[in-house]
Formats: structure tokens, C-alpha cells, sequence
């Protein structure tokens, strides 16, 4: 069964200022949460536990997922070096 996804503004606009190439590598794996949102390479965050992320090059797509109403929310899509400021 398929999950609704949805981006945070913050997010939209990150995944909008991205390279064509990054772009397209970027949302792909952002539809494909929508069938598995624990896919092979994903991890728990520690520094919050509701929290996920998933490695795509020197990016990381942070986001939480909610099983009882299938909805996966992205909240950063950023390079590796600012994907977790902020975040405690």
C-alpha cells in the first residue's frame, strides 16, 4: 500500500534550487518513499527519533513517517555538511 508524500516548504525550496542533474536524482528517490519509506540505506536519526534519513550522493532527505495514515513528510533535502543543523 503506497504513502502520500508531502515536502515542507523548506524542503520544496531546497529540492527547487538543486542542479538539474541532482534534481532528478533527488526526486526519485522522493517519489519511491511513496512505496517504501524505509528503503535498503535509510537510517533512524539519533538526535531525533521520529526522524529518518536517506543518503542520495552528498545529499540527505530527512524526513518522518507516519504509518497509521501512510504519510511520509520530507522536512530538509540538503547537502550532507547542513542536513542536520537545526534538528535537536
Amino acid at each position: 500500500m503506497k504513502y502520500n508524500v508531502f515536502l515542507s516548504r523548506r524542503a520544496e525550496k531546497e529540492v527547487l534550487s538543486l542542479d538539474d542533474k541532482t534534481y532528478s536524482r533527488i526526486i526519485t528517490v522522493i517519489f519511491s518513499l511513496g512505496d517504501d519509506p524505509r528503503p535498503s540505506g535509510s537510517r533512524k536519526l539519533k538526535v531525533r527519533d521520529s526522524l529518518w534519513r536517506v543518503r542520495v550522493g552528498n545529499f540527505r532527505i530527512v524526513y518522518s513517517i507516519d504509518d497509521r495514515v501512510r504519510i511520509v513528510g520530507i522536512s530538509r533535502v540538503s547537502d550532507r555538511k547542513d542536513a542536520y543543523n537545526g534538528l535537536q
